[in-house]
C-alpha cells in the first residue's frame, strides 16, 4: 500500500529540510539568506547552507512556487540562485564562502524603518 503525503506548497518555510546528523567539526561559515544572517559548515555547498536553514532552495520564477532542487549534481539548473552583487551561481556545485549574500527569490527580510 502506498502512503501519499501532501505538504503545502506555500513560500513560507517551517524549519529546515536538511538536518545534519553527524559531522559537525568543521569551521563554521557565515553567510546571508534573503537579508538574514545564517550560518553554514565548511566544504557545505550553497544548496546544502541554504537547505540546512529552510525547507526550499528557490522561489521559481515563473510559477512562483518553492524549488528544492532536483537532480543536485548539476545537470538539471534547477538550483540557481542569486547573489545580492547579481551574479547567478548553481547552488548544488558552488561552495558556500564567508560573507556569502544570497537571494532565492523570496522576498528580503526587512530591517529598518520603512518611512
Amino acid at each position: 500500500m502506498m502512503t501519499s503525503v501532501s505538504r503545502s506548497t506555500d513560500v513560507a518555510d517551517d524549519g529546515a529540510q536538511f538536518v545534519r546528523v553527524a559531522e559537525r567539526e568543521r569551521a563554521a561559515v557565515a553567510f546571508t539568506l534573503d537579508g538574514r544572517p545564517a550560518h553554514a559548515l565548511a566544504g557545505d555547498t550553497v544548496l546544502t547552507a541554504i537547505l540546512v536553514a529552510q525547507r526550499r532552495v528557490r522561489v521559481s520564477e515563473f510559477s512562483g512556487k518553492p524549488r528544492a532542487g532536483f537532480c543536485l549534481i548539476g545537470a538539471c539548473q534547477d538550483c540557481w540562485v542569486r547573489t545580492e552583487a547579481g551574479t547567478r551561481v548553481r547552488a548544488c556545485s558552488t561552495p558556500i564562502a564567508e560573507g556569502m549574500r544570497i537571494l532565492t527569490g523570496a522576498q528580503p527580510a526587512m530591517t529598518g524603518d520603512a518611512s
